[in-house]
């Protein structure tokens, strides 16, 4: 085995990695850029090189970069992650010629399956089922616009090295596979250094499921069950399951037999991912495969008990496969959420800035029912597991310059129904302060009915939330809980204040017991009998709560036990009350006295400020191009710039017919959030 590796990669996947090589006993070496030299993986490292500033055309995917750290370090294999150099046929010839492993499938594998138009080819003469398309090459956005009229639209334009939602567009008109076209080709040239792109049908309604395939350098191949990935947004994936609740068996079995030999057809040897479109009657499409490890491959961990990492670097160092298809036993459930530095409330755009808290969810693991690496019976009633593969710390910050995930969150259980409510307990949990982030909306799609249902297609945020997240209507039961704990945590916060002014003794009580809760536009009159055990909190229409908990003030986690049922509450003080954050819910909550709570009826409401004739920088980022000119007259929905930010290419349309008065902004400017791009008459 390898006595050392690198890690031609960043963040979380670099630490995933590198977890896995210290319980090997192989020494790492990490490489960063500037905007990196206090990142998680290099700390984690047992060596660190630096490679250049933050670009990653300046730095991660410069292969003369990664290839002098090689030797100035001498590792033996490199390890590429997803993304960057990972499929990236060029990098494992350099290590090939320099006499260094590439954990990652043979060169020749890599061209005909990492290439998305010459994998569709060969899945076509090899008799998989593909989604109708264009797979030569196209020129320009007049080709794309003629092409994509041909094959009907909606179509799908991807960029031929493409991955990880870089590079897409849906199209379901003329100007947008034009513009489409334009974006995808530019954000492939800037990710992979290769904008070459390619049309297809964009199925409607579909499913997006894939296969897990493991294969060796002796002809060896087996499929590891499959992953359910169909809540996406901007083509992203965000919440993964394994295995997917819509499969049947026999439709497991044929995916996968029909991914193996795919593989074994272009002599594959590593884990690779080959990606279907499913159908409402389960018929199945070939889309893509993946010539990496995937981001949301520790669900297939979870459910397996093998580690992919380990076995990826076992196969580059030679060895057969240990493990037959026989060995593979699906056990439980697990689902992954991704933790993005975006802003659900602000159509998910990027969000960067210091992590001034960070505090997730104690990891739980599985291990009893594992030996060897593989499940050892069924998994007991009740047995839960929770895993966070992150890159990031508290107090470090979150960079424009990279891929805006900082975590995955995942959560294992016997059935999918506990594997979901452990999820829903693991994100209440999260502590994430500092900077915009998803995890509101990461708890609302844990409770949805189509999720719980396991009814959902690639158009799940599309059509549940077309107006975008605006966070979560809570029920009036669930409002009163909350409420009931808020108005106990209100009282121990009274009492906190009154000792430290000096207001209460041993033989005096000066805190209230009538309140007046506020909160979604509800007023809620409470009375509170306070024991040593806890308190009763009495609503005006004679309904109660019992509420215990050893909240202090000043924690932010709040665990509170209501009716005997546990309650996780994200807490901030706000003037008269607290700022509280539950299953979705982003809430302002105050507690007031009956005669303040009058007096706040008669305060004026503050009006926001007239910004209909601005157009703000919905992010920060940089100004990559503007489309109209002072003067010009524009319709709705017309292009008027384009800004880039965390490597996504974002066009700014007008939200109505107006003439551009003033641009302040042009091409290369970085700005900040809600800085003014261009006025309007």
């Amino acid at each position: 085995m390898f006595n050392k590796i690198l890690i031609a990669n960043r963040g979380e996947i670099a630490c995933r990695v590198i977890k896995t090589a210290r319980k090997m006993g192989i020494k790492t070496v990490a490489v960063y850029s500037d905007a990196d030299k206090h990142a998680l993986h290099v700390k984690m490292a047992d060596e660190a090189v630096h490679i250049g500033p933050p670009p990653a055309n300046q730095s991660y995917i410069v292969i003369d970069k990664i290839m002098a750290a090689i030797r100035e370090t001498g590792a033996q294999a490199v390890h590429p992650g997803y993304g960057f150099l990972s499929e990236n046929p060029k990098f494992a010839q350099a290590l090939e010629a320099e006499g260094v492993a590439f954990v990652g499938p043979p060169v020749k594998a890599i061209e005909a399956m990492g290439d998305k138009i010459t994998s569709k080819k060969i899945a076509q003469e090899a008799g998989v089922s593909t989604v109708p398309g264009y797979m030569g090459l196209i020129e320009d956005a007049d080709e794309a616009v003629k092409i994509s009229g041909e094959i009907g639209y909606p179509v799908m334009i991807k960029a031929s090295a493409g991955g990880g939602g870089k590079g897409m567009r849906i199209a379901w008109n003329d100007q947008e596979a034009r513009e489409g076209f334009e974006s995808s080709k530019n954000e492939a040239a800037n990710s992979f250094g290769d904008d070459r792109i390619f049309i297809e049908k964009f199925v409607t309604q579909p499913r997006h499921i894939e296969i897990q395939v493991l294969c060796d350098a002796h002809g060896n191949g087996i499929y590891l069950g499959e992953r359910e990935c169909s809540i996406q947004r901007r083509n992203q994936k965000v919440v993964e399951e394994a295995p997917s609740p819509f499969l049947d068996e026999a439709t497991r079995k044929a995916m996968g037999e029909q991914a193996v030999a795919l593989a074994k057809a272009v002599g594959y040897a590593s884990a690779g991912t080959v990606e279907f479109i499913v159908d409402g009657s389960k018929n199945f499409y070939f889309l893509e495969m993946n010539t990496r490890l995937q981001v949301e491959h520790p669900v297939t961990e979870l459910i397996t008990g093998i580690d992919l990492v380990e076995q990826m670097l076992r196969v580059a160092n030679g060895e057969p496969l240990s493990i037959t298809q026989d060995d593979v036993k699906l056990t439980g459930w697990a689902i992954e959420n991704r933790l993005y530095a975006e802003d659900p409330y602000r159509n998910f755009l990027p969000s960067i800035g210091r992590l001034s808290r960070y505090r997730p969810p104690l990891e739980l693991a599985a291990g009893p029912l594992l030996k060897n690496g593989k499940w050892q019976g069924d998994a007991p009633e009740g047995m839960t597991a929770v895993r966070n593969d992150t890159g990031v710390f508290e107090g470090g910050e979150i960079s424009m310059y990279y891929d805006p995930m900082i975590a995955k969150l995942c959560t294992w259980a016997p059935t999918r129904a506990e594997a979901i409510e452990a999820m829903r307990d693991a994100l209440d949990a999260f502590e994430v302060e500092g900077i915009g982030h998803n995890l509101p909306f990461l708890s609302a799609v844990m409770d949805h009915p189509k999720f719980v249902a396991g009814d959902m297609t690639t158009a799940f945020i599309a059509e549940e939330y077309p107006e975008g997240f605006e966070g979560v209507a809570l029920s009036e039961l669930a409002l009163r809980r909350i409420a009931a704990s808020a108005a106990a945590m209100h009282r121990v916060d009274e009492i906190r204040r009154t000792r430290v002014s000096g207001r209460m003794d041993n033989h005096e009580r000066h805190v209230g017991e009538d309140w007046v809760v506020s909160l979604q536009g509800e007023d809620f009159p409470v009375t509170i009998s306070a024991d040593h055990e806890g308190s009763t909190v009495r609503f005006a229409d004679g309904s109660s709560h019992r509420v215990s908990s050893d909240w202090t003030p000043g924690d932010q986690l709040a665990e509170i036990t209501v009716d005997g049922s546990k309650l996780v509450l994200k807490v901030g003080q706000i003037t008269q009350g607290f700022r509280i954050r539950s299953r979705g819910a982003d809430l302002k909550v105050h507690v007031r006295t009956p005669r303040q709570a009058e007096l706040v009826k008669l305060m004026p409401e503050k009006v926001a400020p007239d910004t209909s004739k601005l157009l703000l920088c919905p992010m920060p980022g940089l100004i990559v191009k503007v489309n109209v000119e002072v003067g010009e007259e524009v319709e709705e929905g017309q292009a008027l710039c384009t800004v880039e930010a965390m490597k996504m290419e974002n066009i700014l349309r007008a939200e109505r017919k107006g003439v551009v008065a003033k641009i302040n902004a042009v091409p290369g400017d970085s700005l900040a959030v809600d800085e003014v791009i261009m006025e309007f008459e």
